[in-house]
């Protein structure tokens, strides 16, 4: 596939940081794979259309698997992070339309690195 040739599939890539409003929730699966799920703050400026805009919002961050788990365990409300994964919704049922963030890696970051790229 050349770099000017198109995925076939649609692309769903996103990287956010922020702080945790609160301390991870962990459980098991029936089948034993832990899933963790937390809201993650995010503040920032950003530019839109020649302007400054500043962009506040939560999200919740589901984060499945045992690879997360040693990060997870170690994160608290406050702690600023980074999250790699993608948008999904929230539950099973049509009805249901809210967006998480289904976290393929987190990042712990301190205050210096937070933001930083």
């Amino acid at each position: 596939m050349g770099s000017d040739t198109q995925p076939p599939w649609p692309d769903n890539r996103l990287a956010l940081t922020g702080q945790l409003l609160d301390d991870p929730q962990t459980r098991m699966t029936p089948a034993g794979v832990p899933v963790s799920r937390f809201t993650l703050e995010h503040e920032s400026g950003q530019p839109e259309a020649g302007q400054h805009r500043e962009v506040r919002f939560r999200i919740a961050v589901h984060a499945r698997g045992q690879a997360l788990q040693d990060v997870i365990g170690r994160l608290r409300a406050g702690s600023p992070v980074r999250v790699l994964g993608y948008l999904g919704r929230s539950g099973h049922r049509p009805e249901q339309h809210r967006l998480v963030v289904f976290a393929r890696r987190i990042q712990p970051l301190t205050n210096e690195t937070q933001g930083v790229e």
